[in-house]
């Protein structure tokens, strides 16, 4: 699961990674990213990038919840062949990359859970493959892909997000289903993660209540 994120890095400079232009309008993206939060996405509308500010988590209903409750937000993608998002998936127009600069996990025993943060080597600002869609719930939304994860994360998680080089931004965005199943299905190299556990508790008084783990 990740169901923490960060984007150290200003709208501008995440803009100028993607190469797209930065919209006129000011961003409502803060820098730690919990599900049911806001967060910044790059998606492609008639041959464009875009970056926009959309809600982490898709929004569902599970069962036996009231009617006034609100929905949980699925922020996570366990299979991409999944009845809830193989339609989304095998549609380019869809698909979108989150920007971040670091992925967090909970390590410790239950009740004292730290923060242990993972980032790139040499790489400032990098991109986890997405799938975004509109909702009525909470407008513009989006959902982080997950696959098994590599030695490197291991001894604190067996997950981890779906991590994009530069040069495969192109494949995820426009290549057919196939390919980007292949995504999940590869293991990213161990060599280019950096790890840094912290004393940070996990939780930390501005995390979702919604933020349980939902991985579909």
């Amino acid at each position: 699961m990740c169901n923490l994120y960060a984007v150290r890095k200003s709208a501008a400079e995440v803009a100028a990674h993607f190469r797209v232009t930065l919209p006129a309008a000011q961003f409502n993206a803060p820098e730690e990213v919990y599900p049911g939060y806001p967060g910044m996405v790059v998606r492609e509308a008639e041959g464009s990038r875009l970056l926009q500010s959309m809600a982490w988590g898709w929004p569902l209903r599970l069962k036996g919840m009231k009617r006034e409750s609100k929905p949980k937000p699925v922020n996570n993608i366990a299979d991409l062949r999944k009845p809830m998002w193989v339609g989304f998936a095998r549609k380019p127009k869809w698909r979108c990359l989150i920007p971040l600069t670091r992925f967090a996990e909970a390590e410790g025993v239950k009740g004292s859970k730290t923060r242990t943060w993972f980032s790139l080597h040499d790489r400032p600002i990098f991109a986890w493959a997405g799938l975004w869609r509109d909702s009525a719930e909470w407008g513009p939304v989006y959902s982080g892909v997950m696959t098994d994860c590599n030695e490197a994360i291991r001894p604190v998680h067996d997950r981890m997000p779906v991590l994009l080089h530069e040069d495969e931004y192109e494949q995820w965005l426009h290549g057919d289903f196939e390919e980007i199943v292949g995504f999940q299905e590869r293991c990213f190299p161990d060599e280019l993660i950096a790890m840094e556990r912290t004393a940070e508790p996990w939780n930390k008084p501005r995390g979702s209540a919604a933020a349980d783990d939902i991985l579909l």
